[in-house]
């Protein structure tokens, strides 16, 4: 088989892969005995995948991130060998045929040919796991392989709000094997809920925090593969081709972001809370703008404990038409009372 895929190797807003160093060296400089790490907005899990040698706890509210999570951190075991098999078995699919995702998305972000194989490999994936064939750890294993390789090449800038039309569209999608690591802690637990109501139910001597920012969902950017992966063929609609969304919708994109916020450090349970949150505020268009400002943050985590602020410059990660400058990401530190 051809070589595997990183946790790092999808696009995705705000992913924080570049930031890893220095998220790792603000918390081994000050942060001590750090046995646990839960992240919490996990994403796709770049962050949480950096503390791989310790208790990880996961969380996102999108089941696409969830389940992707749950293949490279829950400790259940799993054949390595069957999944290899099985990938074989769908990448050789070579037919253009009828199916949920050919009616619905074809000439869209995918030609009729890979939107015929998506459906088949997503049915045949679900099929094995109804049969016994598979367990819960192997079926979001090859359902995270088809998550990556659609997002590889789809006709997008990273996400789905739009397709690009004069985009040359791929003849054919390959899964991979993603490369999971078998070190992986006995302990660790993958959640899909939403986190204000998480942190009540858990302990972490770290809990890593990175909420959307502004006014754009996650639940909109990334509607396609979220459909996919809970595989309940919902009517789409519009252009972009989108589901309902309105239960994934996160309350840190509107005005009520800095309440839920102060809601959520209050309940949390930890030594040490890294809050991560960039300085876009008025410097891109309306919907970019930061919803929560330096100055309730700061108020909100010095009532848990003492704060330190660290920043680092880098590029965000954009659609494409945006090119701000001196964009930094900051960490904020509360060591907990």
């Amino acid at each position: 088989m051809q070589d595997g895929f990183n946790i790092s190797n999808r696009r995705y807003l705000g992913n924080k892969s570049k930031l890893i160093p220095f998220i790792l060296d603000i918390v081994r400089k000050n942060c001590k005995a750090i046995k646990s790490v839960a992240d919490i907005f996990a994403g796709t899990g770049s962050v949480a995948h950096a503390f791989i040698d310790k208790t990880i706890i996961t969380n996102d509210i999108l089941q696409s991130n969830y389940i992707s999570n749950f293949a490279w951190f829950a400790p259940q075991e799993f054949s390595k060998s069957k999944i290899q098999d099985i990938i074989i078995e769908l990448n050789a699919y070579d037919k253009i045929e009828s199916n949920y995702m050919s009616e619905n998305f074809t000439d869209t972000y995918f030609s009729v040919k890979v939107c015929s194989k998506i459906g088949f490999m997503r049915e045949n994936i679900e099929n094995k796991f109804k049969n016994g064939e598979i367990n819960e750890k192997e079926r979001a294993i090859l359902i995270t392989s088809l998550l990556y390789a659609m997002d590889k090449i789809a006709r997008t800038c990273g996400h789905y709000d739009a397709f690009r039309k004069e985009a040359k569209q791929a003849d054919d999608i390959m899964l991979l094997m993603p490369l999971i690591s078998e070190k992986l802690d006995k302990n660790n637990v993958c959640f899909n809920i939403d986190a204000n109501e998480l942190v009540k139910q858990i302990y972490a001597d770290l809990i890593y925090i990175d909420p959307p920012y502004n006014s754009r969902q996650y639940s909109d950017a990334y509607h396609l593969l979220e459909n996919v992966a809970t595989w309940q063929k919902p009517k789409v609609y519009g252009v972009a081709k989108k589901m309902d969304r309105r239960h994934i919708k996160s309350e840190y994109c509107n005005n009520k972001a800095e309440q839920v916020f102060a809601d959520l450090i209050s309940n949390i349970h930890a030594k040490y809370i890294l809050f991560s949150y960039n300085n876009m505020a008025k410097k891109a268009n309306e919907r970019s703008n930061a919803k929560i400002s330096d100055k309730a943050i700061m108020d909100i985590l010095q009532h848990k404990g003492e704060v330190s602020v660290f920043s680092q410059e880098y590029k965000a990660f954009s659609t494409g038409k945006s090119n701000i400058q001196n964009n930094a990401e900051r960490l904020f530190l509360c060591k907990c009372h």
